[in-house]
């Protein structure tokens, strides 16, 4: 372990990866461009879902459809992370999801536009999105140094979260004054410029590529992320905590309850400001070797803030515990990162990526349709409320199941030893 800095830097976040590596600072580049468009699609595809319906299981059903796709094209994804160039599979998906926001753009300038379609371009977006992200995540380990994958891996999320804030609070702007089809005109435009960042990285063939078929690949990588009972606790808590207590879907329904129509974007970019407040001050993670420790408890501190926020009827202390909430994720989540890429081989890496991507996106999808089904067979304060205290129930029994999860230190684990030495003997030749 590094020597910690002393006083306020040492919480300070670490930017040193962007410049010292070129192709991460590429990645984040082109990242930082698309999250800005996606999100803003992300906020105008539900609230088009609502303008035609008006019905919460219709907003909700569009998690439905994500789902399936995510699963199948996440699992074959991290296969193929596997086997090919990862850098030329990045850009392939990133130019085809372009292409299906041109389809949403299209039909919102209809008279009429198909319902049908925006389920459809969901599920698309999900199935590229399976396929993308275990070789973007399996990329970081090979572009960054292993003693700087916490900063760096702090840094992805400063570039989402900075995304998920402006890009909501830019797609409350253009759909309150511009409509629906503005909102995907800039997803667009996002796009073009995340593809030309993209084109900038060195290709990234994996070390070494795997053999066989594909579903003998698969298993093998299932296999060994259940033989890890420290990896199999990140993916149970986390898929606890989003399933049974990540409320998105019923923003739209809940900024009406609160009388409170014009707060649409604070409900969305609440989340991801307390997210921000732990991200800008993350420096101290790179020194905290406990990290199943914080995983646990940052989870349970996630359930509890959503069940505040469902039991307030005020629009401040909802959007502070929504807030609070989402700083309580990001805690679990750059500490299930650094586990994942500091303790995984690199012939692997692109498999478990694909099955860490499932158990932080399923659940959300999954999430929606429990939020929305709940709300509309009770209230949407049972079903915020209610959500939040499940999950905390889920969360413990999981830990409490996996000891060797919550004993996870990074200076002792075996796994995250071994991975070290590997790649201080490849910096040395």
């Amino acid at each position: 372990m590094s020597t910690p800095p002393k006083g306020l830097k040492r919480f300070a976040v670490d930017l040193s990866p962007l410049t010292k590596y070129p192709d991460f600072r590429n990645i984040w580049s082109a990242g930082f461009a698309t999250y800005i468009g996606s999100m803003v699609t992300y906020v105008a595809l539900p609230f088009q879902i609502k303008l035609l319906t008006n019905s919460y299981v219709a907003v909700g059903l569009m998690g439905a459809v994500e789902i399936i796709p995510l699963i199948i094209f996440g699992l074959y994804g991290g296969v193929l992370a596997d086997k090919v160039d990862r850098r030329k599979m990045v850009w392939a998906t990133e130019f085809l999801a372009m292409t299906a926001s041109i389809l949403l753009f299209i039909n919102s300038r209809l008279s009429h536009p198909h319902l049908i379609l925006l389920y459809f371009v969901a599920a698309a977006f999900a199935a590229l999105n399976g396929l993308q992200r275990p070789s973007m995540d399996a990329i970081l380990p090979r572009v960054v140094g292993h003693q700087d994958l916490p900063s760096a891996s702090a840094l992805m999320s400063l570039r989402y979260q900075m995304g998920v804030i402006s890009g909501p609070a830019l797609a409350g702007l253009i759909l309150a004054s511009f409509g629906v089809s503005a909102a995907y005109l800039v997803d667009i435009a996002s796009f073009i410029i995340s593809l030309y960042f993209l084109w900038r990285i060195s290709s990234i063939v994996p070390t070494e590529k795997i053999q066989g078929p594909t579903l003998t690949n698969l298993l093998d990588g299932l296999k060994y992320a259940v033989s890890r009972k420290d990896l199999l606790g990140t993916y149970l808590v986390d898929l606890s905590a989003m399933f049974f207590a990540m409320p998105i879907a019923l923003y739209p329904f809940w900024a009406d309850q609160l009388h409170a129509r014009w707060a649409l974007g604070l409900f969305y970019a609440a989340i991801p400001i307390g997210a921000l407040a732990i991200t800008i001050t993350s420096g101290w993670m790179k020194n905290y070797p406990h990290h199943g420790r914080a995983v646990f408890f940052a989870a349970l501190g996630w359930g509890a803030a959503i069940s505040l926020a469902g039991a307030s009827k005020s629009l401040f202390l909802t959007i502070l515990f929504l807030i609070i909430a989402g700083a309580s994720d990001q805690i679990s989540a750059l500490f299930r990162s650094s586990i994942w890429n500091q303790s995984i081989p690199d012939e692997l890496r692109g498999r478990l990526a694909g099955i860490e991507m499932l158990s932080y996106s399923v659940g959300p999808l999954g999430g929606q349709l429990r939020a929305g089904s709940m709300a509309a067979w009770t209230t949407l304060r049972t079903s915020v409320v209610g959500g939040g205290i499940i999950c905390m129930g889920f969360v413990a029994i999981a830990a409490s199941s996996l000891p060797k999860f919550r004993q996870y230190d990074v200076r002792t684990n075996e796994f995250a030893v071994a991975q070290r030495i590997i790649r201080e003997k490849s910096s040395q030749d």
